[in-house]
């Protein structure tokens, strides 16, 4: 009877062991990079306009941050379709929803064609502006951010790939 009793609080102890070992893991922080998501809109903004740029204009430069009571997260991806390449730009949050009046989008393809777009006020989770992008992975896109204060910052310059294998 004590053998039973021992080896029954000793699997007891172990099983406590093993639900406390799973319960104390903390969880990975979620990655820096964004995870392309084809998002569907059917918000009109406005009408992209094309002008013809100079090859200089095809690197991407630097970006400022936004103070954080203004911080404003976005998303830019190309929904990988060759026969109507589009690349999106998405507002994802940020504290700076309420009081950002204009986020203005300008894609860079690479044939040397300028599209722009904007994102204007009230901003919302998944307010988004597609513009046309090419099967190439040179597109380049600029976001501009309209303060408070009507300054224009640059958070957001890169190349946007056309399709992503990860």
């Amino acid at each position: 009877m004590k053998k039973i009793l021992t080896i029954s609080m000793m699997l007891g102890f172990c099983l406590a062991l093993v639900l406390v070992a799973g319960c104390s893991q903390t969880a990975a922080p979620a990655p820096a990079t964004h995870v392309p998501t084809i998002i569907e809109t059917t918000e009109a903004t406005e009408a992209p306009t094309a002008v013809p740029t100079t090859a200089d204009s095809v690197r991407p430069g630097p970006t400022e941050a936004l103070p954080e009571i203004w911080s404003l997260e976005v998303q830019v991806e190309n929904n990988g379709e060759a026969i109507n390449p589009q690349i999106t730009t998405t507002v994802r949050g940020g504290k700076g929803m309420n009081v950002i009046p204009l986020v203005e989008v300008r894609i860079t393809r690479s044939d040397g064609v300028v599209e722009t777009g904007s994102i204007t006020k009230p901003l919302s989770i998944g307010k988004s502006v597609s513009l046309a992008g090419t099967t190439s992975n040179n597109d380049r896109a600029e976001i501009w951010v309209t303060t408070p204060n009507l300054e224009r910052v640059k958070i957001y310059d890169a190349y946007i790939p056309f399709r992503s294998y990860n």
